[in-house]
């Protein structure tokens, strides 16, 4: 499996904005579209929570609470930052998601009971807490919620779905920090990280999936995804 690390990562994020002039809002609306159609086909109905940080990971988690939303799930996001720490993209799409009515929570100092209480009665979670430039143990309310998703799982039965990356696996070596999710499935974007085909990783990933974001063939030719 062709793999893509962070430093290759953000170049061919670059290179799709800057040289072929697909602005970064499109890229994510492509990537999160895609995931939720994938965590829907895996996971079925059922209400979710969408857990984001406030980076673009997070922004990719809004977007994916929009198409669940439209495919007929009950929908919450739950937001370890408050809002004045989303910014670009994911500010963009953090409003779409108040404009449309979607229940959003921000939880940055919320302790482990009040998350506990935040994800009770769903079928299954997203997390969109950290992406693949993220590196070092989870902090904060970050650490808090991933915690909280993960005894989700194990007390609730609850499925987890991770955007892009296990939130606290490193992108490049496959180390899980502690705390890491547990996920069933992670659906990455344009290509697999090396992090997330070492062995040990599987325990955190699930099955894993290679999505599309809509970057054009002869960049994906250049970074060898596609002979």
């Amino acid at each position: 499996m062709v793999t893509l690390d962070r430093r290759q990562v953000r170049e061919f994020d670059r290179r799709a904005i800057e040289e072929h002039g697909i602005p970064g809002v499109i890229l994510m609306e492509n990537a999160g579209r895609n995931a939720a159609a994938l965590a829907h086909d895996m996971f079925g109905a059922g209400p979710v929570a969408v857990v984001c940080g406030p980076g673009n990971n997070g922004g990719d988690g809004l977007v994916i609470a929009r198409h669940l939303e439209n495919l007929g799930h009950e929908v919450r996001v739950l937001a370890a930052a408050p809002a004045d720490r989303f910014g670009g993209d994911a500010a963009v799409n953090l409003e779409v998601v108040r404009r449309a009515g979607i229940p959003l929570h921000f939880l940055p100092d919320a302790t482990p009971e009040a998350w506990r209480l935040a994800l009770e009665g769903v079928v299954w979670v997203v997390d969109a807490l950290l992406g693949t430039g993220a590196e070092g143990a989870p902090r904060g309310a970050v650490a808090t919620a991933i915690e909280a998703i993960n005894a989700a799982s194990r007390r609730a039965s609850t499925a987890v779905f991770a955007v892009d990356i296990p939130s606290g696996l490193d992108a490049d070596t496959g180390v899980a920090a502690s705390p890491c999710i547990e996920a069933h499935a992670t659906g990455t974007f344009v290509a697999a990280k090396p992090g997330l085909v070492v062995a040990a990783a599987e325990a955190h990933t699930g099955s894993l999936h290679v999505l599309d974001i809509g970057a054009p063939l002869a960049l994906r030719r250049e970074f060898g995804l596609v002979p």
